[in-house]
């Protein structure tokens, strides 16, 4: 008897084309995961495994939540240990538990908080390289923060998504932006019930736009009016972003 099991994997995401599959390519987070599953349950068909969201090529996690169906006499804790003595060393599972029958990681999910981490200090970070975007210079926090401010609400975000073809609701809910500096390391820490493909990293590329002076803070609002994708700023790099929690009533 199949029974529901909630998942929570970090992982680095600079070696693969994020975390659904791809054609052509067994290089995904979820295309690992189901394949190490369908071996551990010895499953005639592919084992599916369903996440919280799907992060972009090269983009990072420190906790997706993902849920899965098995047919296995393993408990938790050896799903767990499975997994993670076969998955590679760059994909790490956090937590297995026994979850309702009804529980989906997508559906379920009330928020989701991200962090976008640049790097603006004198020396090279040579060991953060993979996980941050290097700035030549410091950008204005306060103007960035005056710009951030006017982009939290619930909004339709058109102009900050980089899917052209979206048919669905452009509308969201972020409800904070927090703009931190330490020690050269400049975080945007995003919350919101949902993002659209790329949003965080064309909010983030138009916000430094702003630090840098090329926008003022109150464009944001003409921005998210025109509901067109090239009214924002540039997307920001893939590597310096990473899904940090994924919240559940």
């Amino acid at each position: 008897m199949k029974k529901n099991y909630r998942i929570i994997v970090a992982y680095d995401g600079t070696r693969y084309f994020g975390w659904e599959h791809q054609k052509n390519t067994d290089m995904t987070i979820q295309g690992k995961m189901e394949a190490v599953l369908t071996r551990m349950v010895n499953a005639n068909e592919p084992v599916r495994v369903i996440a919280a969201g799907r992060t972009d090529a090269g983009v990072h996690a420190k906790a997706m939540t993902c849920n899965v169906l098995l047919d296995t006499a393993l408990s938790a804790d050896e799903i767990m240990d499975y997994l993670n003595h076969y998955l590679p060393d760059d994909i790490g599972v956090q937590d297995v538990k026994e979850a309702g029958e009804r529980f989906h990681s997508r559906f379920n999910a009330t928020g989701k908080t991200y962090r976008y981490t640049c790097y603006c200090g004198k020396q090279k970070p040579i060991f953060e390289r993979k996980y941050v975007y290097v700035l030549e210079q410091k950008p204005n926090l306060e103007k960035m923060r005056q710009a951030a401010a006017l982009l939290i609400g619930t909004h339709d975000y058109k102009s900050f998504c980089g899917n052209p073809k979206m048919k669905k609701s452009t509308v969201r809910t972020v409800d904070a932006i927090v703009i931190a500096e330490e020690n050269g390391y400049l975080t945007f820490t995003y919350h919101g019930d949902g993002f659209l493909q790329h949003m965080i990293r064309i909010m983030t590329g138009t916000l430094l736009e702003v630090g840098f002076g090329k926008r003022t803070p109150e464009s944001m609002t003409e921005v998210l009016l025109a509901e067109d994708r090239m009214q924002a700023g540039v997307t920001a790099p893939a590597q310096g972003l990473c899904l940090m929690e994924v919240d559940y009533n």
